[in-house]
């Protein structure tokens, strides 16, 4: 990639990000509490895709938006739900489904609406990336309500996970190996399952964390299916390639550790994406980033630990992290923090709101 194929991140306030502009944004997620519209005004310039994500900002700001942007003029376009803008090598779409808009198809086997809603929008996306002629997913971001919540007899992250994995299938997608990174976290009851992601024209390269087992190879213990992501993918090589980490937490194998003690769980998983960036420097020539120099967003799942989870990580990252904290549910009921992270040298970065 090009210096003007350079990806640049930030995390800011509605006003920051007015006050910025538009100009060559691809799209951006709005976090925020609540199932109410965002503070972003469409028109003027800022009729971009746009993910409304429905967990609250942990901190002094009410909302934040992630805005990506890329060096080079941006096309608009659509594919049924899925908004997505392009520019040079880079796509970024969103959708959102209301499981209350799903219908089972008669004469199908019984589904639950999450699954309807799941296999509705990863068909739409999959169909999406093919018609705006960038079929190569790189990172995936995926927001379901009340995630650890049984219904139907099985835990609805579950139910997400065995129908994603049949719409990527039915679509002829891979289910295991080149498979994007990827995050699943929790949002509030009664919004929709809200998607957005990132993808090339170029193929990523998918890399996988010594110290756990593949997501897509774990025992049945953890569902009818397997969940379909890789721990993280590079795009680009060398010194212009970018990192993508995908939501990382306390798990080692395939068991999580330090149940009950958020500051060894973020100890544990600071070691574990530490793993991820030695597997991508020997994978693509990166070079071997420092944890420091990542953006973060961190997902809080009781905001009474916001407190030691922060403490943890400005010792270990330094005060100038800046990491975006999102209260959210995560996958497993014993993980009290999950992050996520992007680095290298194929991106810019402005710090979180």
């Amino acid at each position: 990639m090009s210096a003007a194929q350079f990806l640049r991140l930030a995390y800011l306030t509605p006003s920051e990000s007015r006050s910025e502009g538009w100009h060559g944004v691809l799209g951006a997620a709005a976090f925020a509490a609540g199932t109410g519209g965002a503070g972003v005004p469409q028109g003027g310039g800022a009729d971009f895709p746009l993910a409304h994500v429905h967990t609250p900002v942990l901190g002094d700001a009410h909302e934040i938006l992630e805005v990506w942007r890329a060096g080079s003029r941006v096309q608009q376009g659509s594919h049924g739900r899925v908004r997505y803008a392009r520019g040079g090598d880079f796509l970024f779409g969103s959708l959102a489904v209301h499981e209350a808009e799903t219908i089972r198809p008669a004469g199908s086997a019984p589904r639950t609406p999450l699954e309807l809603a799941t296999d509705i929008a990863y068909r739409e996306m999959y169909a999406a990336l093919a018609a705006a002629g960038n079929p190569q997913l790189v990172r995936v971001w995926n927001y379901i309500p009340d995630i650890n919540i049984d219904t139907h007899g099985l835990e609805r992250y579950r139910q997400f996970n065995t129908a994603r994995q049949e719409a990527s299938l039915a679509c002829g997608r891979a289910v295991a190996g080149a498979v994007p990174a990827a995050s699943a976290l929790g949002a509030a009851g009664g919004s929709p399952l809200t998607i957005y992601f990132l993808a090339s024209r170029h193929a990523p390269a998918f890399i996988e964390n010594p110290r756990q087992t593949s997501a897509y190879r774990y025992p049945a213990q953890y569902g009818p299916r397997s969940p379909a992501f890789s721990r993280a993918t590079v795009l680009g090589e060398g010194s212009e390639a970018t990192l993508f980490v995908s939501g990382t937490a306390s798990i080692v194998g395939h068991s999580t550790l330090h149940s009950g003690d958020p500051a060894a769980q973020v100890r544990e998983t600071l070691v574990n994406i530490e793993a991820l960036l030695g597997e991508a420097a020997s994978r693509s020539g990166l070079g071997r980033l420092r944890l420091e120099t990542l953006a973060y967003k961190v997902y809080v799942r009781d905001p009474q630990d916001l407190p030691v989870i922060r403490r943890e990580l400005e010792s270990a990252l330094g005060a100038a992290a800046a990491p975006l904290y999102l209260k959210a549910d995560i996958c497993r009921q014993d993980l009290a923090v999950e992050i996520e992270a992007v680095g290298g040298g194929g991106w810019r970065h402005n710090g979180a709101g």
